[in-house]
């Protein structure tokens, strides 16, 4: 209630209209006018556009925050804080004889003085003794907001002041990583000063990360008291295991914390171990090695798949992506392919030197394409067998040109199928296997044929047999041998 007024018959009634309240309190907000501090924005609308339309966005849709922001601009950027911590504006103003402030003839202090507090540096021309006194001097009082000072990072940090030569050979910076919620905020502030200073974009990309939510899927944050800190997950699941649980998070979606995925990294990287440890007992191959079996070549190709992937999803800032191509192809390398060769590696003569190349290749490979997601897992395998660090080492390259091969999804089919039938069965996985049949399209028995003997060793299995079916249709009946 505000105040009161009168009806016709002179009876007063109240007057009562809306009034904001303070978020964190119960108290009316009163508006008051004041002076302050801002950075022209408005009139800079088209520019800013064009260069959001030239940035680089990872994702791309995240493009239409920024663009709305711009366009829904109505005022200028208010820089100045009302508070005790922050950067000061380094300037005084003259108090005339009766200690008022003469704002339109601030006193600036020379670029060589710079950084200055005013609330503690005497105005030149003035003595300590003049501060706040008719005919003195008096400091700015405000601060500046956060991100009017966080904003010219990339120049700070390329020695834009202190280093001509750093500045120009790293500005404009290649990437800015950051969240999706200071689109509004950090970057186009961040856009704004460049565009002010250089006429030029801040970084070429941006890559936009989402919040961590709990497991209400609300997001994490002090005030909510939902925050988990990391130290106990890195003592519990490992560092590489939280590393994969980041790397997991698509860009620009929010991702809900779950202790399930750092239980998977924590398997993905004992499993890199594992696996490592037992491809480097196979002796090594004499000289380079030739790659002579079907399955070893058609393995590889698929890896050559996989690199290809992981490298263009990672040129574009798809993290997640490339560790997904990544991974699937680690679980096949040890849960298939392993177990179909792992005989003839044992074994001698061309078939096993084949083998043994092939699964070193695929080894070494797959070390660096996990090595950004489970650094500490990689750098101690790859230090069983190379005297440099796989930090340090080349990205892996295709070694051939695409091809497409059902090589390796046959193999995997048909050997799946063996295993699903011992299981089904409550056998031993070394238990035999008296026959497969397989039945198919002639392409598909041929492959088949020629990777018979893997498939046999891998299953223990008696006799293969090979069925041309109508359809075309890849099936695999499995009799198992009696106990």
């Amino acid at each position: 209630m505000l105040g009161e007024s009168g009806d016709l018959d002179g009876a007063p009634r109240p007057i009562v209209r809306s009034v904001k309240f303070y978020e964190k309190g119960e108290e009316p907000l009163e508006i008051v006018s004041s002076r302050q501090w801002f950075i022209r924005s408005l009139e800079h609308r088209d520019a800013l556009l064009r260069r959001g339309a030239e940035l680089r966005w990872h994702p791309a849709y995240m493009k239409a925050r920024y663009d709305d922001w711009v366009r829904g601009l109505t005022g200028d950027w208010l820089i100045s804080r009302q508070r005790f911590f922050g950067v000061p504006f380094p300037v005084w103003y003259a108090l005339d004889e009766n200690a008022e402030p003469d704002y339109g003839t601030p006193i600036l202090p020379p670029d060589d003085a710079l950084p200055v507090d005013p609330a503690s540096d005497t105005a030149p021309g003035y003595a300590e003794q003049q501060r706040g006194r008719p005919g003195g001097f008096t400091g700015d009082p405000d601060v500046m907001d956060t991100w009017a000072t966080s904003s010219l990072s990339p120049q700070i940090v390329c020695g834009w002041d202190d280093d001509p030569e750093l500045y120009a050979q790293t500005f404009p910076m290649d990437l800015r990583p950051q969240a999706h919620d200071i689109i509004r905020t950090w970057l186009f502030a961040t856009v704004l000063r460049a565009e002010l200073d250089a006429r030029a974009l801040p970084w070429r990309h941006v890559a936009l990360s989402g919040w961590i939510l709990d497991p209400d899927r609300k997001k994490m944050s002090k005030s909510r008291g939902n925050v988990v800190t990391p130290m106990d997950l890195l003592e519990r699941f490992s560092s590489d295991a939280v590393r994969y649980w980041a790397a997991s998070g698509r860009p620009g979606t929010d991702t809900a914390f779950d202790e399930g995925q750092l239980k998977i990294g924590r398997r993905l990287a004992t499993k890199l171990l594992n696996a490592s440890r037992f491809v480097l007992s196979f002796p090594r191959p004499d000289g380079p090695g030739e790659i002579t079996e079907p399955l070893d070549r058609a393995m590889l190709a698929s890896l050559d798949e996989v690199i290809r992937e992981a490298t263009a999803a990672l040129e574009d800032f798809e993290y997640a992506t490339a560790l997904a191509a990544t991974e699937r192809f680690f679980w096949f390398f040890c849960d298939d392919y392993l177990e179909l060769v792992k005989q003839r590696a044992y074994g001698g003569g061309p078939g096993a030197s084949s083998a043994r190349t092939a699964l070193r290749t695929a080894l070494s490979a797959l070390l660096r394409l996990l090595a950004p997601f489970l650094p500490f897992s990689t750098e101690e395998a790859w230090s069983w067998w190379h005297p440099d660090s796989v930090h340090t080492s080349r990205w892996p390259e295709p070694a051939g040109e695409p091809e497409h091969n059902e090589v390796v999804s046959i193999a995997s089919t048909v050997i799946g199928a063996v295993r699903r039938s011992k299981s089904t069965a409550k056998r031993s996985m070394r238990a035999p296997v008296e026959q497969i049949t397989v039945h198919g399209s002639a392409e598909a028995l041929a492959v088949v044929g020629r990777i018979g003997g893997d498939l046999r060793a891998a299953g223990a299995v008696h006799r293969l047999e090979l069925s041309p079916s109508s359809d075309g249709e890849l099936r695999v009946e499995v009799s198992l041998a009696e106990e």
